[in-house]
Parts: C-alpha cells; sequence; structure tokens
C-alpha cells in the first residue's frame, strides 16, 4: 500500500500535470512561516508589512524599496532571496522546468535552502505511490546533508542536522539544550540503521530524519540510493539509464564519470588523469556506480556504448551534501535529449 510521506515539502499543495508540478500560492505561502521570515517579536512595522502583504498574496509585486524600507539587513537579504525564488517559479511552467533551467550557463541564483525545497518536492513527487522505505530513505540524501561513519565494516549515513540537534539536545528540544548546559545527562535518542524489520516504521518517523541508512557496496542502501538516481534521471531528463553499485572502476577504455559531489569530482578527475591519489583520499571515496544507457542513441557519439561511473564521497569532516544537478548538468546526453531537456 503507498504511504505519505514528507508532509513539509508542502506536495499535497502542489498541483500536478503530466508536464511535472506546477507552483501554487498556498506551497509559496509556507515559505512565510519559516524563521528566516517570519517576523520576530523585536521585527519594524516595515517588515510586518511586507510579511502581511505577502501573507495576503504571496504572488503580489514588491517593488525594491520595499525591501529596501525592511529596518533589520539580515530581514532584507532574506526577502530579496525569496522573492528571487519566487519570481523564478512563476516564470518557468513547472517546478521541473524552474530547476532544470538553474543548471545552465552562470551561477546559480537562488540561495541552497530554496534550491533543497525544489528538490525534496520533485522527489516526492518521483516517489508518489511508493511504500518503499529504502527508496525514500536513500531519496532524502538527494536534499539533505549527511554524516557519514564507518562501523564493522560498514557505511553508515545519518541525517547532519538530526545528528547535530541529537548532540546538543539529546533529542528533547529546548529542555535538553538547558540540561544539556547545566551538565545535567540526558537519555540517548536511538537513531536506528534501516532494516527490513523495522522499515514499517519510517512512515511513522519521516520528518524525524532518524533512520541511518547503510551505504556500504552491496547493501539495500546502495542499491535503493542506485534505484532513486536512475528515477531521478528520467524525471527530470526523460531518459532511462541503469545504475549498479560497482567495487571498483576496472576499465582501460573509461571514457566518462561524473562526481554526484565535490569531492568524488576531483578524486575521480585525478584516477581518470592516472594520478597518484593518497590513500587518506581515496578512503573517502565511499561508493561507485556503473551507468549504462538503455537506449544507447540518448547518450553522446563519443560515449560510444561505454559506461559511465559515478563516485560519492564524503568531506574530510566526514559529511555529505549529494549534488543531484551533476547528473542533469555532466551526464553524456545526445544533442537531441539536451535541447528537450
Amino acid at each position: 500500500m503507498a504511504q505519505d510521506f514528507w508532509a513539509s515539502s508542502g506536495f499535497a499543495l502542489l498541483e500536478r500535470s503530466a508536464s511535472g508540478l506546477r507552483p501554487t500560492e498556498a506551497w509559496l505561502a509556507r515559505f512565510l512561516a519559516r524563521e528566516e521570515l517570519a517576523p520576530p517579536a523585536e521585527a519594524g512595522a516595515q517588515e510586518r508589512a511586507l510579511h502581511a502583504k505577502l501573507a495576503r498574496d504571496p504572488r503580489a509585486p514588491v517593488a525594491a524599496a520595499e525591501v529596501e524600507r525592511v529596518e533589520d539587513a539580515d530581514a532584507r537579504d532574506n526577502w530579496r532571496a525569496f522573492l528571487r525564488f519566487r519570481d523564478h517559479l512563476w516564470a518557468h511552467a513547472t517546478l521541473e522546468d524552474g530547476y532544470r533551467s538553474l543548471f545552465g550557463a552562470g551561477a546559480v541564483d537562488l540561495a541552497p535552502p530554496f534550491v533543497d525545497a525544489l528538490v525534496q518536492a520533485i522527489t516526492r513527487s518521483m516517489l508518489e505511490g511508493t511504500a518503499d522505505a529504502w527508496l525514500c530513505r536513500a531519496a532524502e540524501m538527494l536534499f539533505r546533508r549527511q554524516r557519514l561513519a564507518a562501523e564493522d565494516g560498514r557505511i553508515l549515513a545519518a541525517d547532519a542536522a538530526t545528528v547535530e540537534t541529537y548532540a546538543e539536545t539529546g533529542g528533547f528540544g529546548a529542555v535538553g539544550k538547558l540540561l544539556r548546559s547545566q551538565g545535567t545527562s540526558t537519555a540517548a535518542v536511538k537513531m536506528d540503521v534501516l532494516t527490513h524489520e523495522n522499515a514499517p516504521f519510517y512512515f511513522l518517523r519521516d520528518e524525524l530524519y532518524s533512520f541511518v541508512l547503510d551505504l556500504t557496496a552491496g547493501s539495500g542502501g546502495a542499491a535503493a540510493l542506485a534505484r532513486v538516481l536512475e528515477r531521478w534521471i528520467a524525471h527530470l531528463a526523460g531518459v532511462a539509464v541503469t545504475i549498479e553499485p560497482a567495487s571498483r572502476v576496472e576499465d582501460a577504455r573509461w571514457r566518462w564519470h561524473v562526481g554526484l559531489d565535490l569531492d568524488s569530482t576531483s578524486i575521480l578527475n585525478a584516477l581518470y588523469r592516472g594520478e597518484s591519489v593518497a590513500p587518506r583520499e581515496l578512503e573517502r571515496l565511499l561508493l561507485l556506480f556503473r551507468l549504462e544507457f538503455r537506449d544507447p542513441a540518448d547518450a553522446a557519439p563519443q560515449l560510444a556504448g561505454r559506461p559511465v561511473y559515478l563516485g560519492l564521497a564524503c568531506r574530510p569532516d566526514r559529511t555529505l551534501k549529494l549534488k543531484p544537478q551533476n547528473l542533469l548538468a555532466n551526464l553524456p546526453f545526445a544533442a537531441a535529449v539536451s535541447r528537450g531537456a
């Protein structure tokens, strides 16, 4: 049976069409409740007036002078970021179109939280109808930073924000933070490794982001991430691919690779050039995948039926932020596919 999940994505407030998700005023209005935009107790009259105006009509025109009159400098920056996001969305027919347009020529002009919000909503739509907790937990990696740990030969990924919150509060909010500041111990809040036994509970705890995913090569987590990446490419590029975890690149005719994050890109580039890579750097290359186009005509001619290798690596501080846009910007699609995306 299909399950609902990620209510915070606002998926239920979006309009669905054959071409993708259409933004609505109700979906945009949710952002006005975020702490970056909701006026604090000390907010000035101009900030409150701007918030009230957009709460009544999220599509209301806002002159630059209105933002400049907001009393707090940080608040002015936040409003500019929101308005760029809002105007970018309304300039495109769907969220998917708006997302794809971000990664053409030039730098991305939207603040990272708004990009992640787009990815979450699109991914939620992509997984509509699933009851597979593994797919859902793996898909969290497309829009939430992870913290990696090695345990008993396994590579475990935990939601970084959840780990940091638990470390600060013990999972008990402001009360836990107060107790810890006073040196009072609090009960540990367990983050369970996702297993077949506890997978049904994912849909009761999906907004807590409290399940740990085993990404060890050959694990269910690695396989689930491969399936998610396949769906992402199919949904946003309209191209069918097969992705499988790989233990290493053993290919004398290695022609193309894509890093799924900044660090794996750097490591794979060095390996491709035949450069020596320090063991401590190689150790951060957590996963490799082998991607093949199901229809060779969807790939650029220079690929000539060869596979594409994908890499996933953590930062030196053991965090990981996957960049799903790399699959759209860097895969060797045929010209006709690139024009159609």
